[in-house]
């Protein structure tokens, strides 16, 4: 393992408690993580990876967004020189919250572009049908066309698919075949095999009741169905349900040549690290905020050091937790607060003004949890920042 770096438990900040007031925190000794992918990797790891926004834009946060392109596809470097892919236009880079499909797919084409310039990295982008409004969406066949159109896009600059979730499908689909003709009409089509994403509500509520049922024995069957139907076209399913028996119960149920990627951001190391039954790759929006960690713990595991892995790995899950906690939809928030704190970015400001949708309370403990996680790369920047926010809103640290 890793040396620490820093004697960073010389630094101190006063920071809010719950229900204790002000407190002063010590910070622990940090680890330093490798800026490179040491060795290789025996799971496809992919981070699905935030949008900078411009923050001196003359734009209306909460109507339109403006993004640092620079700043942002930089950050993508960052993720591909540690070995990992990009899931791009996610909900990560809040899809749908903020960013609109032709803000969108003006990311896809930078990050498609910055991609093919290095080569070798990987890049999959998210299609769904964001640009018709759910209450627009008449019939199936609508939903199909939105589907097509932005499929058509990315194909056109030669990206690859992460299918979405739609939310137009989940207000007109009335029943499991409902769903099975839009996916079997849009895989049919497909130059390359794709990432189905199974995002669950507490994601995105407006996805209630998708695949056609509220019960989600019945939406896994019907998922697997229309998965193991069209395997040729499926390269994965990344399942959002924060639920770990459900992803390994899917996972030992599809076909064997589509993987199962973890979108679990509560159990993900234990996902990947998998059981004698198999295992889970990854495609992950905690992995934008850890990426050097994800990395290094990976390749422990790829030379076979699982106690070295969950060593580097077990310590991010609390922090991920936290991000992820309820409402699980706000947790773009941390991510870009982790961006600020390492300096990926020079400002904490958020497409769609989301800086403000956490509390002073849910930063503070944030920032703790990377602390102890070894996940402040540079410790004495990150404490300037974090007083920085902590003085914007009224605390003098």
């Amino acid at each position: 393992m890793n040396k620490p770096v820093l004697p960073s438990s010389s630094l101190s900040l006063k920071l809010p408690q719950p229900d204790r007031g002000i407190l002063t925190y010590r910070l622990a000794a940090s680890r330093s993580f490798p800026a490179k992918l040491e060795g290789t990797l025996n799971r496809v790891a992919f981070s699905a990876a935030h949008v900078v926004s411009d923050p001196l834009a003359d734009v209306d946060p909460w109507l339109s967004a403006d993004v640092d392109w620079d700043r942002t596809i930089a950050f993508r470097e960052h993720v591909w020189d540690l070995g990992l892919g990009v899931a791009e236009a996610m909900d990560t880079a809040q899809r749908g919250m903020g960013l609109d499909w032709p803000t969108s797919l003006q990311l896809i084409q930078h990050s498609v572009a910055a991609a093919k310039a290095r080569g070798n990295a990987v890049v999959f982008s998210g299609a769904g049908t964001d640009h018709l409004a759910p209450q627009d969406a008449r019939t199936l066949d609508d939903v199909i066309r939105a589907y097509e159109e932005q499929i058509a896009a990315i194909e056109k600059v030669g990206g690859r698919i992460i299918l979405m979730a739609s939310r137009a499908l989940a207000r007109i689909g009335r029943s499991p075949d409902d769903y099975g003709k839009v996916y079997d009409r849009v895989l049919s089509q497909v130059r390359e095999p794709v990432i189905i994403h199974w995002l669950g509500e507490m994601f995105d509520p407006e996805l209630r009741n998708y695949w056609g049922t509220p019960d989600l024995d019945r939406a896994m069957d019907v998922a697997i169905g229309v998965i193991n139907g069209n395997a040729a076209k499926v390269d994965g399913v990344k399942v959002s349900l924060l639920d770990k028996q459900r992803e390994i119960d899917m996972r030992r149920r599809l076909d064997k040549n589509v993987k199962m990627y973890t979108g679990d951001d509560f159990n993900y190391a234990e996902l990947i690290a998998g059981d004698g039954e198999g295992f889970s790759h990854a495609l992950l929006g905690i992995f934008d905020a850890i990426a050097p960690a994800a990395s290094y713990a990976l390749s422990r595991l790829a030379a076979g050091d699982e106690a070295g892995f969950h060593d580097v790995l077990g310590p991010t899950v609390p922090l991920s937790r936290h991000i992820f906690k309820a409402p699980t939809r706000f947790y773009k928030t941390g991510i870009v607060f982790m961006a600020y704190l390492n300096g990926h970015q020079d400002h904490f400001t958020m497409v769609g003004g989301q800086e403000s949708a956490r509390s002073t309370l849910h930063l503070a403990e944030l920032f703790q949890l990377a602390d102890k996680a070894g996940l402040l790369a540079d410790p004495e920047l990150a404490t300037r920042r974090m007083k920085a926010v902590l003085a914007l809103r009224g605390i003098e640290a």
